[in-house]
């Protein structure tokens, strides 16, 4: 069967990430005959959920995986959901419509150079996104790391407690390590 896996990424990333380089140059050495796709997200959620949902139908009847990291890791939940597959989120955003509802200065996309601009109706379209029960929790895999400075990882601990939920002490926002779990990644998502 064919395969088709996406990445996402977090908020103010893009495809040039550390953990979508590694990805792409694991599964490129290791599987390549996955379909792996590292797009550039729309900074506003109802784009991004638009150009996913586009992206992703062609793929629909394939088995798919979705590798996501923080906001990317909320909208991987909304797309196992949607879509089918699996997934696993690396400090997962829990409620990022409430952590980004103070942010209403103009912001630069530090990749791509867009100036955008968060309101209060982006927040309601990204919580639109919100899966508030998961479906099939055995279909998901959380890695968390305690030391995440950006989100509290409790959150992400609680939401996802009855998915496979790896929780590391320390590390960082970024998820320090990410690459040593590619093997594991894989194996979760091909399965």
């Amino acid at each position: 069967m064919s395969v088709f896996i996406l990445y996402c990424h977090g908020f103010q990333s893009s495809p040039q990430s550390a953990k979508a380089l590694q990805t792409r140059a694991y599964f490129a050495k290791h599987h390549p005959r996955v379909r792996l796709a590292t797009p550039q997200i729309p900074c506003y959620p109802q784009q991004a959920k638009e150009m996913l949902h586009t992206l992703l139908e062609p793929y629909k009847d394939w088995k798919l995986g979705f590798i996501g990291s923080s906001l990317g890791g909320y909208i991987v939940t909304h797309l196992v959901e949607t879509f089918g597959g699996k997934a696993v989120t690396i400090n997962p955003a829990v409620k990022p419509y409430e952590l980004l509802d103070n942010m209403h200065e103009p912001l630069v996309q530090p990749y791509t150079g867009e100036i955008f601009t968060l309101t209060h109706e982006h927040m309601q379209q990204l919580k639109s996104l919100d899966t508030q029960t998961l479906s099939h929790p055995d279909n998901i895999w959380t890695l968390l790391q305690t030391g995440d400075e950006t989100l509290d990882y409790r959150q992400a601990e609680s939401k996802y407690r009855n998915s496979k939920l790896t929780v590391e002490q320390g590390g960082d926002h970024s998820f320090v390590g990410f690459e040593q779990y590619l093997p594991q990644i894989a194996g979760f998502l091909l399965d």
